[in-house]
C-alpha cells in the first residue's frame, strides 16, 4: 500500500480544522444515542445497536467505521445509562473510542420530558507508518512504525421529547485535546475541534397502518461551514420502513429497514455521492442491526 507523506498527514485522524473528526452515519435516527448521551433511557427498553459503514466504495483507503452501543433506563424512571465504542479506519490511520454515559430525565408534564446527559471515556488515535511511502527519502516527519496516543474526552447533551416529537442538542469533544503523534512535526493545528449537533424529528400517525417520520440533523464543526441533513421515513405496521434524505453538498441517501416483533431490526442505507468524488466512487453502504430487551 503506497501513500505519499502529505496525503498521510491529511488523513491523520481528520485533524485538519475543516474536517469531520467524528464518525458520520446515514441512519442517524437509529444512531442518535451515539450523537447525544441524553437519549440514554428515553425509551422503555434496553437496546443494542451495531453499525458497519463502508464509505466511498471504489476509493482505496476510504473510511470504514464500526460502532456498537447499548443504552436504556434504570428502575428509577428518571435515570438512563449507556455506553458505546467505535473504530474509524482511514488508510493508515485509526480512531478508536469508548464512552459511558448517564442521563437524568425531568417529567415536565404528562407527555413532555427533558433529559440531560453526560458521557466520558477514552479516545485513541493511531497511525501505522509502515503503510506509508514517504515522498522523500530520509523525511523525518513519519517513521515506519505504529504511533498512537490515548486521551480522555467528554460529551454533553440535552433532549426534549414526547411520543410524537423530539429535539436535541449535543456537544462532543468538550475537552478539545491536542493530538501529538510525532515530536518532529509541527502539530499545533491538530486539535479536537468543537462539534455541535442539533437534531429534530416528528412521528405522524397517518392511519392505523402507516406513519411518517420527517427528521433533521444539523452539524457544525468549527471553522467549517454548517452542514445539514433533511429526510423522512415511512413506516408500515411498525414493521417495514423506507426513506430518503439529503445531506448538504454531499449525498442523497436511500434507506430501508425491517423490524421483527419490535425486538430485532435491520436497516440499510446507500449514499449516492453528489460531491466531486462521484466520479471515483460507486457510493457508500451502511448496515445497522438492533436488538431490544428488558422492555417495560
Amino acid at each position: 500500500m503506497h501513500h505519499i507523506a502529505f496525503v498521510a498527514a491529511l488523513l491523520l485522524l481528520g485533524i485538519a480544522g475543516e474536517a469531520q473528526q467524528l464518525p458520520q452515519f446515514s441512519i442517524f435516527q437509529d444512531n442518535a444515542y451515539i450523537l447525544n448521551p441524553a437519549l440514554a433511557g428515553s425509551n422503555p427498553f434496553f437496546e443494542v445497536r451495531g453499525t458497519n459503514r463502508s464509505q466511498w466504495s471504489g476509493i482505496q483507503d476510504a473510511p470504514r467505521t464500526f460502532s456498537l452501543s447499548m443504552q436504556g433506563p434504570l428502575r428509577n424512571p428518571h435515570m438512563g445509562v449507556g455506553g458505546y465504542l467505535f473504530t474509524d479506519n482511514v488508510g493508515p490511520t485509526r480512531r478508536t473510542g469508548i464512552q459511558l454515559s448517564y442521563s437524568w430525565h425531568f417529567f415536565l408534564n404528562e407527555d413532555l420530558r427533558l433529559a440531560l446527559g453526560l458521557s466520558g471515556g477514552a479516545l485513541q488515535f493511531a497511525i501505522d507508518g509502515s503503510k506509508i511511502t514517504l515522498a522523500e527519502d530520509g523525511d523525518p516527519a513519519l517513521f515506519g512504525e505504529l504511533q498512537s496516543q490515548t486521551m480522555f474526552d467528554a460529551s454533553f447533551g440535552a433532549f426534549l421529547y414526547t411520543d410524537e416529537y423530539y429535539i436535541g442538542f449535543s456537544a462532543p469533544q468538550l475537552l478539545q485535546n491536542q493530538v501529538r503523534l510525532y515530536d518532529s512535526v509541527d502539530q499545533s493545528g491538530n486539535r479536537l475541534e468543537d462539534h455541535y449537533y442539533l437534531m429534530a424529528g416528528y412521528r405522524y400517525q397517518i392511519s392505523d397502518d402507516w406513519r411518517a417520520e420527517p427528521s433533521l440533523l444539523i452539524r457544525y464543526v468549527h471553522p467549517a461551514p454548517l452542514k445539514w441533513e433533511l429526510g423522512a421515513r415511512a413506516w408500515w405496521r411498525n414493521m417495514v420502513w423506507g426513506g430518503i434524505s439529503y445531506r448538504s453538498n454531499d449525498a442523497i441517501i436511500a434507506m430501508a429497514g425491517y423490524e421483527y416483533r419490535e425486538s430485532l431490526s435491520i436497516g440499510y442505507a446507500y449514499d449516492i455521492t453528489m460531491s466531486g468524488l462521484r466520479q471515483h466512487t460507486s457510493g457508500t453502504h451502511e448496515i445497522v442491526l438492533g436488538f431490544r430487551f428488558n422492555q417495560q
